[in-house]
This record gives structure tokens, C-alpha cells and sequence, in this order.
């Protein structure tokens, strides 16, 4: 009996061992978290990445892996990012991946801020030269500060991780470019990678400088856990688009005032209600030109205005041209150069300019109509004495009995034509002449 009682002890102890071997493999095993550096750097990927580095940091990582594949963006996200980056407890890597895949313009900065730089074969560095939204360079003394800025950045950044600032600084100065193979021969980037598991068994063991102190990169067999970015800051991602902000703000103004020239719509106005607040946030998160944005505000007060005040369409034409340079200096545009499109901005001007010259025709149309209701309305019309006018009377105007006053003594049956109009009674005159026929009763 004892023997059998030791015999399953032995075979439960058997299988707890097996069941606990897979999770304690798992426990020694590095933990690399990866975030996705894909898109435009703006103030939601700055948050996105910073989170990324608290996550990694709390959950004491191995590493953290920055997949990118990016044109460029804002200098004040692409600076937010890069002192993240060199302030992470744990080690940094920055994957170009995959194949296809760029570190163009801020991309570059964001690059050089890492631990270890890694780039798939078919990627490309580099185009780091400070241009503005209309893609022209940024010239005179703004345009020395800003590049002499970039290029002290940059260096110092390369010269941290012992890269090759000369080379950096000519992606800023000159925006040159180059390919993974000849970024990891000029020590641009520490080396080429297939795939991410492929990355972190060549990096293992590897030391990296740091401030305050070296660190040992520890990624061999690494389990990765992939974090991306979350829906809601792919959908504000999707907002934080100078152009889009413009949509937003011009179909704000479509909706209001339709509204308020067509009151219980209620269509316009909700949709109007919600392209503002999305345009609120949108522009919450680019770096906004003040005087941009009081000039788009300006171009829709003259559009409303005009549809307020006889101008026959001339506040209309000053609210285009308001709407153009207020779209032009809309966003702060920065070292790294960010704007609505210019072919976009025109041809919003154009279809706001049709918009409203068609508003405008319809007041001015609705302006010429007689009046068909009101003390207004009977001014002119036409009538029948029913009663002898001498000075009061009853005449018979738009299918009833009013009563009716004279300076002169009018016949019964004589055509009148009314000329004012007191409370119920009528002031008229003897309509001699007049084309249009007797009213019948």
C-alpha cells in the first residue's frame, strides 16, 4: 500500500515537473518589446513611442525594438522622441524594416538616438535637409539657424553611438541618401538584418555606451510582444494631417452656415458640430501658426457676412483669399517642413468660392420675389368698390370684403389699386388704366 501511495507521488511530482519546465524556459527567456514606428512622427506617434519606453522600462525588457519605416515629420515630435530614446532605461534598437522601408528626414534623428542602428536589406537612410511645407528650402538668416540646428543635432547624436557624423551631417546639409548595404559600410547603421529574430541572436552580447554606464544587450532566443499602437491613437493619427485638419474646418463652415440660412435642417448642422471638434483635435496636435488660423476664422466671418449684407459677393471674394493664405500659414511648419497641400488649398478656394456665389445668387433671387404674405403683399394689388367710397367704403382685393378709405369719392364698381395699408383697412386709389382685370367675386 505504501509503495503504491509512493509510487503516484512520484508520478504527480513527474508531471508537475513537465507542466512547469515550458513556463520556467519562458521566464529565462529575454523579453523584447517591439513598438511601430510607421507613418508620419507627429505629436501621436511622440506619445505612442514615449509610452512604448515607460512600458518597457516598468516591465524591466530585455530591450526595446523600434520597427520603422517613416518620411519624416515634426522637429518638435522628432525631439520629443529622441530624448525619450536616449533617456530609456533599457537598450534601444532601431529596425528600418522591412524591405521598402525608410528612415527619410526626422526618421534619420530618431535613428541616430538608438542603442543599435539595423537596417533590412532594400531600405534607405537619410534626407534630413530642413525644407518648408511648399518644399522649397527655408532661407537667409531663419534658414542658416534652422540648418546649423539640425546639423549640431544630428552630429552629437551619431558621436553618442560612435556612427559617422561627417556622413550625418551631409544628410542634413546636402540631403544625401543611401542604401542599407552602404549605411552599414559607412557605420551609418551597426548592421544588416533579414528578420527580427535574425537581429536579436546577432546582437546578443553586444555593449553598448551609455552615460552612465555601459549596457549588455541580452536578445538571444528573445521572446518579442508586439505593441501596437492602439485604435484610437491610429484613428487621431489618421486626423493629425495638415490637409485634413483644412477639410475639417472648411466642412465645419459648409454645415453651420447651411444651418443658419436653413434653420431645422438639423443634417448640416450636426455634421458641421462634429468636422469642428474633429478639427479642434486635429489642430491640438500639429503645431499651429496663430495667424493662420485667425485667418481661415476671418474668411468665415466674411462668408457669413456676405450672406447678411447687400456686398453682391465682394466679402466673398476677400473670404477666398483669406481662406488661401490661412491655409498656406495654417501649420507651423518647423525644420522638417509640414503644410497643406497647395493643389488642395486651391481647389477648396474655388468650390467655397462656387459655394457661396450660389448661396448668394439664392438670397439675391429670393430679395427680388414679391411679397406674398403680410401687410406688404396687398401694396399694388387690384380691386372691385363693393360700396361707395365717400371717404369710406367696401372693396373686394384678393378674395375678400375690406374696408377701404379715399382722398376721393370712388363709384361702386370702379377698379381700385391699393396704395397702404392701416391695421384691416385699406387706402386706395381709382385704378384707371389698369391692365390687370376686376377681381369677381
Amino acid at each position: 500500500m505504501r509503495a503504491r501511495v509512493a509510487l503516484r507521488f512520484g508520478w504527480l511530482v513527474f508531471a508537475a515537473g513537465l507542466a512547469l519546465a515550458p513556463a520556467a524556459a519562458i521566464a529565462a527567456s529575454p523579453h523584447v518589446e517591439q513598438a511601430d514606428l510607421n507613418g508620419d512622427i507627429n505629436n501621436v506617434m511622440s506619445a505612442y513611442i514615449q509610452n512604448a519606453v515607460t512600458r518597457a522600462e516598468s516591465d524591466n525588457a530585455s530591450a526595446l525594438l523600434v520597427v520603422m519605416n517613416t518620411p519624416g515629420g515634426i522637429s518638435t515630435s522628432m525631439d520629443e522622441i529622441v530624448t525619450s530614446l536616449l533617456n530609456c532605461k533599457v537598450p534601444v534598437i532601431v529596425y528600418v524594416y522591412p524591405s521598402g522601408a525608410r528612415a527619410a528626414s526626422a526618421g534619420l534623428f530618431v535613428a541616430q538616438a538608438a542603442d543599435v542602428v539595423a537596417m533590412a536589406p532594400g531600405t534607405n537612410i537619410g534626407s534630413a535637409h530642413p525644407i518648408q511645407s511648399t518644399g522649397e528650402n527655408l532661407t537667409g538668416d531663419l534658414g542658416a539657424k534652422v540648418l546649423n540646428d539640425a546639423v549640431t543635432r544630428v552630429r552629437s547624436l551619431a558621436q553618442m553611438h560612435g556612427r559617422n557624423a561627417d556622413w550625418a551631417e551631409d544628410a542634413v546639409r546636402n540631403s544625401v541618401n543611401i542604401d542599407a548595404e552602404q549605411a552599414v559600410r559607412l557605420h551609418v547603421a551597426d548592421l544588416l538584418a533579414n528578420d527580427i529574430p535574425s537581429l536579436l541572436n546577432e546582437i546578443d552580447g553586444r555593449q553598448v555606451a551609455r552615460t552612465t554606464g555601459a549596457l549588455t544587450i541580452h536578445t538571444a532566443g528573445a521572446i518579442v510582444d508586439d505593441f501596437p499602437m492602439p485604435i484610437w491613437q491610429v484613428f487621431l493619427n489618421a486626423l493629425i494631417d495638415p490637409t485634413i485638419a483644412a477639410l475639417l474646418i472648411i466642412v465645419a463652415g459648409y454645415g453651420i452656415i447651411t444651418e443658419m440660412g436653413n434653420p431645422g435642417l438639423i443634417l448640416p448642422g450636426v455634421i458641421g458640430g462634429i468636422a469642428a471638434v474633429l478639427a479642434i483635435v486635429s489642430l491640438a496636435n500639429l503645431p499651429l501658426n496663430i495667424a493662420g488660423a485667425l485667418m481661415m476664422l476671418l474668411a468665415l466671418i466674411l462668408f457669413v457676412a456676405d450672406l447678411k449684407a447687400p456686398t453682391h459677393g465682394f466679402l466673398s471674394v476677400g473670404g477666398v483669399f483669406a481662406l488661401l493664405l490661412g491655409m498656406a500659414f495654417l501649420i507651423n511648419t518647423g525644420p522638417v517642413g509640414l503644410g497643406v497641400n497647395p493643389f488642395v488649398a486651391v481647389a477648396l478656394a474655388l468650390i467655397t468660392l462656387a459655394f457661396f456665389v450660389g448661396f448668394i445668387q439664392r438670397i439675391v433671387i429670393a430679395r427680388r420675389r414679391p411679397v406674398f404674405a403680410g401687410a406688404e403683399s396687398m401694396l399694388g394689388a387690384v380691386g372691385e368698390v363693393r360700396e361707395p367710397i365717400a371717404p369710406e367704403g367696401l372693396v373686394f382685393v384678393k378674395g375678400a370684403l375690406w374696408k377701404a378709405t379715399s382722398t376721393s369719392p370712388i363709384p361702386a364698381g370702379a377698379a381700385v389699386k391699393v396704395v397702404g395699408r392701416t391695421g384691416l383697412s385699406l387706402q386706395v386709389a381709382q385704378a384707371n388704366g389698369e391692365s390687370k382685370q376686376k377681381e369677381k367675386s
